[in-house]
């Protein structure tokens, strides 16, 4: 009877990709043709199926009953890593002053397998899954979070499983022209993002004592510092894979599980000011910040929108939106640039966040200074933007700083603000992360982190 867990784990896992890939084709679908982007149905689809799901009484808030959704929505940092990767190399070649990226190792396939999504298209968005998954589950076995998972007496085998697949799927209308070395790179690739997992999330542990930096500015720091010293490594089937369809595979299960909280978090006392400040917050620092940009900065184009405002909010989904190619290949090898700088910022965030939440109340004596310093950057980003002229160098290093900028203001914009109008610091912080999209996507992280130090 034991085995059978093993089978139960099994059509946990079919079932979440199942669920996901359709989701993923079908907002590619809808906007098949026009100027919108994927990602934007995803949210809506997200967040509305899974409401569908507690209000029918098909699963609880939490998604508790399909608990491998809830494995992939927890995957943020694997996505990352390799866009953070691609990013430390975007930003050696600026410095090497060698604008392009490399030549990639596959030419995709045209033909529509699905309308909107070619059959290399297709590969990219099923082997994400099943690397998210793997992963994840490989790490969490390396690190002891499987324990008391609903799964985690499966993960070893679900890891062969979804390991295996993502190694050896290819696309064989796709021309590549060493297919053997292209999957060495696969393998490869998946070692040293199991690697970099592991070695930020003892990093974040060992010097959380100290400051509460989460795992994933660690693993900032060491895959853009991988990216710089490799700027010529040629992206193999898994950074490929992650790279167009990792976000938006993962923003899948972030919002089925987040839709499902949906009806509980608007009954919760209290938490309805965090809801609405999180709505109106990010549509007025995300409008605000392309106002800058189209006035002040005279940067009215896709390739500096785009990827200004992913790095200025950390927003994944805009990040997801342009790695996946949906405003066009300058604003897909600009993005990762700019989520990799505000991170530099998060030492800021959360030394400040830990003095205040010891405290009960946020130091506006630091937060002040610290927004006038974000405008600062801002001033200086609009100054280069102006000049820039369409040259890619200067239009890159106003970017930068703008993304800097607009973040330390949006951040601790957020929370002088909230904190002059008496929302309490526990509150303001959710609120302030909503605006911001990855740190919200990050508390899961941090708590198997604070898990695994109470454990040692």
């Amino acid at each position: 009877m034991e085995n059978l867990s093993y089978l139960i784990a099994f059509n946990h896992l079919s079932f979440a990709i199942v669920a996901v890939v359709i989701m993923v084709l079908l907002s590619r679908t809808i906007v098949a043709n026009t100027k919108y982007s994927a990602v934007l149905v995803i949210v809506v689809l997200g967040l509305s199926i899974g409401t569908l799901f507690v209000k029918t009484g098909l699963a609880q808030p939490g998604l508790k009953e399909f608990p491998a959704i809830v494995l992939l929505s927890q995957t943020t940092v694997i996505a990352l890593i390799a866009t953070f990767f691609v990013g430390g190399q975007e930003i050696r070649r600026l410095l090497m002053k060698e604008f392009g990226s490399n030549e990639s190792l596959v030419v995709a396939a045209k033909n529509e397998v699905v309308v909107g999504t070619t059959s290399t298209q297709l590969i990219y968005i099923v082997r994400a899954f099943f690397l998210l998954m793997g992963i994840e589950m490989v790490s969490a076995m390396l690190t002891g979070r499987s324990v008391g998972h609903p799964l985690g007496d499966s993960y070893l085998a679900l890891a062969y499983l979804c390991i295996g697949i993502a190694l050896i799927l290819i696309d064989s209308k796709a021309q590549i022209a060493d297919k053997r070395g292209y999957l060495f790179k696969g393998l490869m690739e998946v070692m040293a993002i199991i690697g970099i997992l592991m070695i930020s999330l003892r990093l974040s542990i060992w010097i959380s004592s100290v400051i509460g930096l989460p795992q994933i500015f660690f693993a900032m720091v060491m895959s853009s510092g991988l990216g710089m010293v490799m700027p010529k490594w040629r992206a193999g089937p898994t950074l490929n894979a992650l790279l167009f369809a990792g976000i938006p595979v993962l923003l899948t299960g972030t919002f089925l599980v987040g839709g499902s909280h949906m009806l509980e978090a608007f009954s919760i006392p209290g938490l309805q000011s965090v809801i609405v400040y999180g709505f109106a917050g990010q549509m007025f620092w995300m409008f605000g910040g392309l106002t800058i940009l189209i006035f002040l900065a005279k940067a009215n184009h896709v390739r500096n929108l785009a990827p200004g405002m992913a790095g200025g909010l950390s927003h994944s989904g805009l990040t997801g939106a342009c790695t996946a190619g949906d405003f066009g290949g300058t604003a897909a090898a600009r993005a990762p640039i700019m989520i990799n700088i505000p991170f530099i910022g998060h030492i800021f965030v959360f030394t400040i966040l830990a003095a205040s939440a010891e405290r009960g109340v946020l130091l506006a004596h630091w937060t002040l200074p610290l927004v006038l310093l974000g405008l600062g950057f801002v001033y200086l980003a609009c100054k280069n933007l102006r000049k820039a002229a369409g040259d890619d160098a200067t239009e890159v290093k106003g970017l930068m700083q703008f993304s800097f900028g607009w973040q330390i203001v949006a951040v601790f914009g957020s929370f002088t603000i909230l904190h002059f109008a008496g929302m309490p610091i526990e509150h303001a912080s959710m609120a302030a992360a909503s605006v911001c999209l990855t740190l919200a996507c990050l508390q899961q992280r941090r708590a198997a982190c604070l898990a695994l130090k109470q454990r040692q």
